[in-house]
């Protein structure tokens, strides 16, 4: 897969998407990098970590968040963006579903449009990826945590990116562990990864610190680092191409030690 001026070889590893949150309320480190020094020095330690891509929001998504202004949003990421293309050698994700927000982001300078609904939310995404000749992340997401099958919901996405012309070079997928999924919807979907993979893109798994780890381990969002290793090297295990964390260092370690067992490089 290529994003930016990088290629990525996924089916001989799993590489990691760092989060840089810039905004005051995301569910695990709301306001601690919001702000561009904040944010910065941030994201020089992910990248000394071993983070591949850096992902970076402006508006919180976790469930009940406050939804704002496009404007807000751009003004939030776009100048973060910005100073990252300009300092470090790194492709650059944009976390939002408004194509307002991505596109101001990739004039910015990302590579990368992380949509979590998939392309479902704003009609003008797939379009506005195609012209900037950007990557694309799809992830499957409800209103309500209502589905028969998540496997046909995701390829719905594909299917969005393929009919504005997106190369499949370009789209990963996400099967949204978290997102419009009861726990045991969440669980459930751990429990078949490798489902996923039959749609034939890179897949991303993105279980950082979430409330699935939170129940079952009954740990506050500050001390969920160990659930998600697991969820790590299970994603590894089921060859997916990328995990998206906050902690790069310690998921780093995780998939080589996994890796190197499997003898996957």
């Amino acid at each position: 897969m290529k994003i930016g001026n990088k290629e990525f070889d996924t089916a001989k590893h799993t590489y990691i998407m760092g989060i840089l949150n810039v905004t005051p309320d995301s569910f695990s480190d709301g306001g601690k990098w919001n702000g561009y020094e904040a944010a910065m020095r941030h994201a020089e330690e992910l990248l000394e970590g071993g983070t591949d891509i850096l992902d970076i929001g402006g508006e919180s998504t976790r469930p009940g968040h406050q939804q704002i202004t496009s404007e807000e949003e751009i003004t939030r990421t776009a100048p973060v963006i910005e100073a990252v293309k300009k300092n470090f050698d790194v492709p650059v994700s944009i976390d939002t579903y408004k194509s307002e927000v991505a596109e101001a982001a990739l004039q910015a300078g990302a590579d990368l449009v992380n949509d979590i609904w998939g392309f479902q939310y704003d009609e003008k995404m797939a379009g506005l990826v195609k012209k900037y000749d950007a990557a694309c992340c799809l992830m499957h997401n409800k209103n309500e945590a209502v589905y028969k099958d998540l496997y046909a919901e995701l390829q719905k996405c594909v299917d969005t990116a393929k009919a504005a012309g997106i190369e499949d070079d370009r789209i990963m997928l996400d099967p949204g562990v978290g997102f419009g999924k009861t726990y045991e919807m969440n669980l459930d979907v751990m429990k078949h990864l490798d489902l996923f993979n039959g749609l034939g893109y890179p897949m991303l798994l993105g279980t950082s610190r979430k409330s699935m780890i939170g129940l079952t381990l009954d740990l506050p969002v500050t001390e969920r680092e160990e659930g998600t290793l697991v969820t790590t090297v299970m994603a590894v295990q089921s060859h997916y191409g990328f995990v998206r964390v906050h902690d790069a260092e310690k998921n780093r370690r995780a998939i080589k030690m996994t890796e190197v067992i499997l003898a996957r490089e």
